[in-house]
């Protein structure tokens, strides 16, 4: 039997990023929204990104200027609405005379033409204008602009070989993908917002002035009627608006993989490195979770489901090997502790590859004269999620008439309501109102859920106060928090999603949390 639910102006199908800050967006308009995600927040792309804040430097190669300027415009935005889970990094770009251009960039294609000499090098003033061009394009107040480092005897040298001796120094930001994106449903459920994970959308369809969604989830099969749908399924995008939705539209994404590994700690400071390969290519290499090094990301085009997408051996051993070619230590696949793949929805633009095509986002709205909209949203970034939710309110607002007007520019995610230099002394009265919490644990917990962090530890006098101890310094307390307040169902859901403590807990642990989660969270 089907139930029918109360009516809604906007359903969002899609629980990632996208899908979460457009329920955001809307709820704080005014508007009546729900939203379906078939199985956890985050649980494809938006949890499987390099988990980076940034304009995104090699776009400019591209000439995709206005992309990486409204990136750039975004960094500041976001790092003060949600210090807690963002921050500001810097990264040291090594530099060397063998450094190449893609061959396919427009930017290398007009060299080789006028200094057909250079072979698809760098020059080293060319990568300083690119610098320049990219501390000015979105104008920049919290971030510090580039600098030149000199290597011999720096702590940002110490690990790289020997011929690197000059480097550019540049700042970008740093995100908790996954959490941001919890943390952005979460508002959306305080300012009204009906948020369902792992319901399913089977059909949508038109029925007068009304879409008629109907969903599978929890509740068994039920119908939604709303005013307006928005298709935020990223990589399941066009199969949504094809099969789900029924739609004859021609438009096609491009599935491309990016596969990460994560290594033991490989250099002790807290920049990143940004490598260039003798290739063309690049990937970063990050400090990551306090005692790792995250390395990324490949990129090759993805058949099947995204939900399929694992880092191969054969990307594997590339991103050592690309790596090695920096540092003096040989990173070996033995270094390897935890890899991770997603796939990212590219708009199909008809680029010769993966790595060409444009990131820009694309919003197809789908409004006959007389019936209900939809918006399909393809691509998009974390970066410019917030403003992605913005223009896409703006294309809906003709058909949801008597919507507020734009307000997420100035409003903090929960947890984040102090600013961006706060975040240490946060953490020392974390430990100093908690004396049995250690500056590592308070650093984790800050860093995961700011203020809402005393929520969670609550009256605790003692770490036996917070209930069972699974490890890791995942207690009773913050599991319930998860399961209360933020939607974890599953064990995959605390450990790689919520929290990256699947690095640090052993498999009887792991199974530990799972027996709790199964017993307590349905």
């Amino acid at each position: 039997m089907t139930a029918r639910t109360d009516a809604v102006d906007l359903f969002v199908i899609g629980g990632g990023v996208n899908g979460c800050g457009i329920a955001r967006d809307a709820a704080g308009r005014g508007l009546r929204v729900r939203l379906a995600e078939m199985g956890d927040l985050a649980q494809a792309t938006s949890s499987a990104s390099t988990k980076l804040f940034h304009g995104g430097l090699r776009y400019l190669e591209y000439l995709e200027i206005n992309l990486v300027r409204e990136a750039l415009s975004e960094r500041e935005v976001l790092i003060r609405a949600m210090p807690h889970i963002s921050w500001p990094m810097r990264f040291v770009l090594p530099y060397s005379a063998n450094m190449r251009f893609e061959s396919d960039t427009p930017v290398s294609k007009m060299l080789s033409t006028v200094m057909p000499w250079m072979k698809g090098k760098r020059p080293s003033w060319m990568i300083r204008s690119g610098l320049f061009l990219y501390d000015h394009l979105g104008g920049q107040h919290l971030l510090p602009g580039t600098k030149r480092l000199d290597l011999r005897g720096s702590p940002e040298g110490a690990p790289l070989k020997d011929e690197f001796v000059h480097a550019f120094e540049y700042s970008d930001g740093w995100v908790q993908d996954a959490r941001l994106v919890v943390l952005n449903a979460r508002d959306a459920e305080a300012r009204g917002a009906d948020i369902r994970v792992r319901t399913k959308v089977i059909e949508a369809r038109r029925d007068g002035g009304h879409w008629i969604v109907t969903t599978e989830g929890p509740n068994g099969r039920e119908e939604h009627l709303a005013r307006a749908v928005v298709n935020a399924g990223g990589p399941w995008v066009e199969q949504i608006l094809k099969g789900t939705m029924g739609s004859a539209s021609r438009e096609h994404v491009r599935l491309v993989r990016g596969s990460h590994i994560v290594t033991r700690k490989l250099y002790d400071h807290d920049k990143c490195y940004f490598f260039q390969g003798s290739d063309g290519r690049i990937i970063f290499a990050i400090p990551y979770e306090q005692d790792f090094t995250l390395i990324g990301t490949t990129e090759a085009a993805h058949e099947g489901s995204p939900l399929t997408a694992e880092c191969t051996e054969e990307e594997r051993d590339y991103l050592c090997d690309f790596t090695s070619q920096y540092f003096k230590e040989e990173v070996t696949a033995d270094d390897v502790v935890w890899t991770y793949s997603g796939v990212r929805p590219l708009y199909e633009d008809g680029a010769s590859s993966a790595t060409a095509a444009t990131r820009e986002y694309v919003l197809s709205l789908d409004a006959p004269a007389g019936q209900p909209a939809a918006l399909h949203v393809f691509g998009g970034k974390i970066t410019t999620y917030r403003r992605l939710a913005e223009d896409a309110l703006a294309k809906l607002r003709p058909h949801l008439p008597g919507m507020g007007g734009p307000w997420t520019k100035d409003a903090h995610l929960p947890g984040g309501d102090f600013a961006p230099e706060e975040v240490g002394a946060k953490i020392a009265k974390l430990s100093q109102d908690y004396p049995f919490v250690d500056r590592k644990w308070a650093e984790r917990m800050i860093r995961h859920y700011g203020t809402e962090a005393w929520a969670i530890l609550g009256a605790a006098k003692t770490r036996d106060d917070l209930g069972r101890d699974f490890g890791a310094t995942l207690t009773e307390a913050e599991l319930r928090w998860l399961v209360d307040k933020e939607w974890a169902r599953k064990v995959e859901d605390v450990i790689w999603r919520r929290t990256k403590l699947g690095l640090r807990l052993d498999a009887d642990q792991v199974n530990s949390v799972s027996a709790w989660l199964e017993e307590h969270a349905g």
